[in-house]
């Protein structure tokens, strides 16, 4: 591991806001009398999350709040490389994995269009301090290399003309746009590329992945060598039948939720967690605007949006009401407070 030092360049000083003070008082006081040095990383993360990097004037705020030795924190913030200890770019600092799947698969050229939409060298920003780079160890997404990793999203599947763009929208500040997970079209999360070569009961899988699962185009071929090894063509009962999807609900529907006319200053409903940019614009079309609106939905009425949305229970997972009625309340302050986290 390389040495990790403090930037030269440090704050005055550095204070919690109002909020993240709250959720710092509520990680320590998870941790049992005596052990609430415990909860060093949590408030660290905090404090990246709210400045951007860990300052040493942060350390200092940690270690006193902890009543723990300065250097120990120190310790902890210079070990970990999840802490940035120097400012990183404002919109997107961009992690590429170079452990030894994402190289076979190309993450070489990644960085290199890094060096060239960037900076030629790590850790440091672009001319308006916006972007940033570096190369991480494993991201845990091997199955899609190459892949990189902004803040808390990953990107994989990567060629280097997708990863330019990409690089090009967060400059532009229309990071949120842009499609997590996958890059590629026709797969799902990481399943492999190509024809399916296990669970090839369609029944089945259509019961283990509540009626997600994509249906098999050809015979694998794990069962078509098989055949070929046994000299003969097994028999095969019937095709199994793949229950047909459920109907979508109708816009005259009486479960539907009532509409609004546009206000003039709409609420951002992508702080909902389970909301993008596609669903804002699918929810705005039905006339639901504020996070009032979501706060009141019955039951019968967050199922039409759940059936509209083809979301298959999300809406009552994620439990958009409760998230929406903090956000009513006192925006992203009082969603922290609930929540103990920023809203997306």
């Amino acid at each position: 591991m390389s040495v990790r030092r403090l930037a030269e360049e440090q704050p005055e000083s550095f204070a919690f806001s109002k909020a993240n003070a709250v959720a710092a008082k509520r990680w320590i006081g998870k941790y049992p009398e005596g052990r609430q040095q415990s909860a060093v990383i949590p408030l660290l993360m905090i404090a990246q999350e709210q400045e951007g990097w860990v300052t040493r004037p942060a350390i200092e705020v940690v270690s006193k709040m902890l009543d723990m030795p300065l250097i120990r924190v120190l310790e902890v913030a210079t070990f970990y490389t999840q802490f940035q200890l120097k400012p990183v770019g404002t919109r997107a600092h961009v992690q590429v994995c170079g452990t030894t799947p994402c190289m076979l698969r190309g993450a070489g050229a990644l960085m290199d269009v890094c060096r060239e939409k960037i900076h030629s060298e790590q850790f440091q920003t672009n001319a308006d301090g916006t972007l940033s780079w570096e190369e991480v160890e494993c991201a845990g997404a091997c199955v899609n290399a190459p892949m990189i990793m902004i803040f808390k999203d990953t990107y994989e599947d990567l060629t280097p003309e997708r990863l330019a763009e990409i690089i090009e929208a967060f400059e532009a500040g229309k990071g949120a746009s842009v499609k997590t997970g996958t890059q590629l079209a026709d797969r799902y999360t990481s399943e492999p590329e190509g024809e399916r070569t296990t669970l090839l009961d369609e029944a089945a899988l259509t019961k283990l992945s509540g009626g997600t699962a994509k249906p098999s185009v050809a015979k694998s071929s794990v069962a078509k060598s098989s055949a070929a090894k046994d000299g003969k063509a097994k028999k095969t009962g019937p095709a199994a039948k793949v229950p047909p999807a459920p109907e979508k609900p109708t816009l005259d529907s009486p479960d539907r939720p009532a509409s609004l006319k546009k206000p003039a200053k709409p609420d951002d409903l992508k702080l909902i967690s389970g909301v993008g940019p596609k669903f804002e614009a699918i929810l705005n079309g039905l006339g639901i605007y504020t996070f009032e609106q979501v706060a009141s939905w019955q039951k019968r009425q967050r199922d039409w949006v759940d059936g509209y949305l083809n979301f298959k229970g999300r809406i009552e997972r994620d439990d958009w009401v409760k998230q929406a009625k903090a956000l009513a309340k006192g925006g992203e302050a009082e969603y922290f407070r609930v929540f103990g986290k920023k809203p997306r």
